[in-house]
């Protein structure tokens, strides 16, 4: 890479794992780099992802193909480092509620494009994690032993740390932000509580807010972002390795002995608050923990030591938009259901094609544009 081309200066509006995953790489290539976020680092929807490390079911090829890339960065990252308690790839398990025939057609379309895919039982179970209770799975389940799982916000003090090492700045709480622009171009942001920052590129990576933020620009991205809950358990001792994806509660490992669980059946529970807040009877919390602790060992309850409830980021048609904004040049947004499993590579991608100009052919299908 010429020194032409990292003679850039950006901003980056986010503090989840997209904007900094960019921000570190935007660094790495020797860009000036400030990451601007409204709260603290991982305040939003990165702390509360389940996080899962796959592409596993039937999507489009190109995103199949993204979330692969994805899946091999972390890869990569786990082994540099193959002891992180927040990084792992143990497998994963999945079965649906009395639905034989759509679990085997789910592992044919997996099959048909080369993931590692296994039809698996009550019996055989035990083969991929002996800590699941086999009395939970239906008659037929999906083993995925090349998935993974990780913990975003040690990943994102992971980054960050790195990021300031090589010389990115990180500005916390600094309010709303909105993007600026002169002569149709973007110049920076202006930000509620810290003034003005100006660059020659602006990131717009804010999770379930990022259509919010680019439709002053007269750019419209459908948002189907919905409202999530991720429950960590008190410490168990039943020692789960796999990640879990039942009818009634996905679950996983987590760093301290704990388990991150979250579902969907609970939506309509879940009351938004005057403040912007969301809050849910602690009865259904139990429920939920009741349910996800019927999947391990002895079958019995999880104990609920925290919750957080918020906005999960998912556009309007399921698939990443990523990529500059042909209307707003110099302006680039991340937005994605997938955050956790593209992260690294959508970092990597968005950083190349912010301090190049060259459009990256893995995100053809992603462009904002596609709505226009």
């Amino acid at each position: 890479m010429s020194e032409k081309s990292v003679a850039k200066t950006v901003i980056v509006l986010g503090g989840g794992i997209l904007g900094v995953s960019t921000a570190w790489q935007l660094a790495l290539a020797g860009a000036s780099v400030t990451l601007v976020t409204e709260a603290a680092l991982c305040s939003g929807a990165s702390g509360r992802s389940l996080s899962w490390l796959n592409s596993a079911g039937e999507r489009s090829q190109p995103y199949h193909a993204l979330r692969m890339a994805g899946i091999d960065r972390y890869r990569t990252l786990h082994a540099r480092h193959p002891h992180l308690d927040w990084l792992r790839f143990d497998g994963a398990i999945c079965w649906a509620a009395n639905d034989d025939a759509g679990t085997q057609a789910r592992h044919a379309c997996e099959k048909a494009h080369g993931y590692d895919s296994h039809l698996i039982n009550a019996a055989t179970v035990h083969q991929y994690d002996p800590h699941i209770n086999p009395a939970s799975l239906a008659r037929v389940a999906i083993a995925n032993p090349g998935e993974g799982w990780v913990s975003l916000p040690h990943l994102i003090e992971h980054l960050a740390q790195a990021l300031r090492a090589s010389g990115g700045e990180i500005i916390e709480n600094a309010g709303k932000a909105a993007v600026m622009t002169a002569g149709g171009r973007a110049t920076g942001v202006r930000s509620e509580k810290r003034g003005e920052f100006y660059a020659d590129k602006v990131l717009v990576a804010c999770g379930p807010w990022t259509p919010d933020v680019v439709a002053p620009l007269g750019v419209q991205i459908p948002n189907g972002s919905p409202v999530s809950m991720l429950v960590t358990s008190e410490a168990d001792a039943r020692g789960l390795q796999a990640v879990l994806n039942t009818p009634r509660a996905a679950i996983r490992p987590n760093p301290g002995n704990t388990i991150a669980v979250d579902h969907d059946w609970y939506e309509a529970d879940i009351v938004a608050q005057q403040d912007g807040h969301y809050s849910i009877d602690a009865s259904v919390v139990r429920q939920l923990m009741t349910e996800a602790g019927q999947l391990i060992g002895d079958g019995k309850p999880l104990v609920a030591k925290s919750w957080k409830i918020g906005l999960k980021p998912i556009p309007g048609d399921g698939e990443p938009v990523a990529g500059e904004l042909e209307s707003v040049p110099g302006c680039f947004v991340a937005f994605t259901h997938s955050g956790a499993t593209l992260a690294l590579i959508l970092g990597e991608i968005l950083a190349q094609e912010m301090l190049t100009g060259v459009k990256h052919p893995m995100l053809a299908s992603f462009r904002p544009e596609r709505f226009s």
